[in-house]
């Protein structure tokens, strides 16, 4: 029998990530600490598309989607094995709900799956399948989360990937040379570690009205909002436990794991 798995939420990255050695062993010391998992479903900032969108799920190519990085960056490879069985799951739990879902069997996975998945995992032995966010509203994919939360008794590690804060335009209004974040990413960053601390739930559903600064820590909630889908997969109801915090170029890149 499968153990049950926990739900992640983490921040990560650009490809740079690879460069950084503390994060990466972070990373990778957070992945030792979990049963392995028979499969990974993972949501990412970096594809929306509604209705809900399955990915490759034999071959599972990269989707390099960033521009203006060094060479070597787009010759990255992580040749996970698909996951057809997780992805007929997903599909009928989904249906059983009336949930509309689609297919993009070309589609593989982008920065935001595997730039993560390369330091947790580096043997790409663990069969892998992305989905997209069908909605940007919390609610919404608060409710996605709960539909899926039947696969974490049959081995799925369901991760949600963004970035806690994630403004890049803002970031380039301020010095970072003294390594201090700006202050809305540290106050937004605070908020969510004691709201998540305690479980405030409906904080979090509501942050963009509850937490200070939110519209400057997310312009465009897309690197927020699998936070969402990890939340209703969790049994924990907001409850989170911190295992990275800190700040990457004035980011937060706090990261999550739920029971």
């Amino acid at each position: 029998m499968a153990i049950r798995t926990p739900v992640l939420y983490l921040s990560h990255g650009a490809p740079p990530l690879a460069d950084d050695v503390t994060w990466t062993r972070q990373l990778a010391a957070w992945s030792a600490e979990l049963p392995k998992p028979q499969a990974i479903l993972v949501v990412s900032a970096h594809w929306e598309e509604a209705p809900l969108t399955l990915g490759a799920t034999t071959t599972v190519p990269l989707v390099y989607d960033f521009w203006g990085f060094p060479e070597h960056y787009y010759r990255v490879q992580y040749a996970a094995p698909g996951a057809p069985e997780l992805a007929a799951r997903v599909r009928k739990l989904l249906h059983s709900t009336a949930t509309q879902v689609r297919d993009a069997p070309e589609r593989g996975l982008d920065h935001g799956a595997y730039v993560p998945l390369v330091e947790m995992y580096p043997g790409a032995d663990v069969p892998v399948l992305q989905i997209s966010l069908p909605s940007l509203d919390p609610q919404v994919l608060y409710d996605l989360g709960r539909k899926l939360a039947p696969l974490r008794d049959e081995g799925v590690l369901i991760v949600g990937s963004g970035f806690f804060t994630h403004n890049l335009s803002a970031l380039r209004q301020v010095d970072g040379s003294d390594g201090v974040p700006p202050q809305w990413s540290a106050e937004f960053d605070h908020w969510g570690a004691e709201v998540l601390g305690s479980g405030d739930l409906d904080a979090l559903l509501d942050f963009r009205h509850k937490a200070p600064a939110a519209a400057l820590a997310h312009p465009k909630i897309e690197h927020f909002a699998p936070l969402f889908v990890s939340l209703g997969a969790s049994s924990a109801e907001g409850k989170g436990r911190t295992v990275i915090d800190g700040f990457w170029y004035g980011l937060a890149k706090r990261s999550l794991e739920f029971a």
